[in-house]
């Protein structure tokens, strides 16, 4: 089992920034995190990954905006958003995978508007 508590969320501006947290039960060493968002009427999708190796992945609409690391001390994952636009308006979950077996967080709501 590997529990996962957010936090971090909230209300910007637009052009402003957030930091998410995700802070997991177990050694990050192990298991592949990711972020995801889902907005009012769509599906969820992943945001951005980072597996046990370090290495990251984004989906094109943050790309150079949003930037996903990790405290392996802490065992939490980070996601640094910039320059957010209105359409980054979604509740963003934290998911880690663990031999083969996902496991989401509570959901944290980023909301951008003036």
């Amino acid at each position: 089992q590997v529990q996962l508590v957010e936090s971090g969320g909230g209300l910007v501006q637009p052009g402003g920034s957030l930091r998410l947290s995700c802070a997991a039960s177990r050694s990050l060493f192990s298991i592949r995190m990711g972020w995801y968002r889902q907005a009012p009427g769509k599906e969820r999708e992943l945001v951005a990954h980072i597996i046990p190796g370090g290495i990251t992945n984004y989906v094109d609409s943050v790309k150079g905006r949003f930037t996903i690391s990790r405290d392996v001390a802490k065992n939490t994952v980070y996601l640094q958003m910039n320059s957010l636009k209105p359409e980054d308006t979604a509740v963003y979950y934290c998911k880690g995978t663990w031999y083969s077996n996902d496991y989401w967080g509570q959901g944290t709501q980023v909301t951008v508007s003036s």
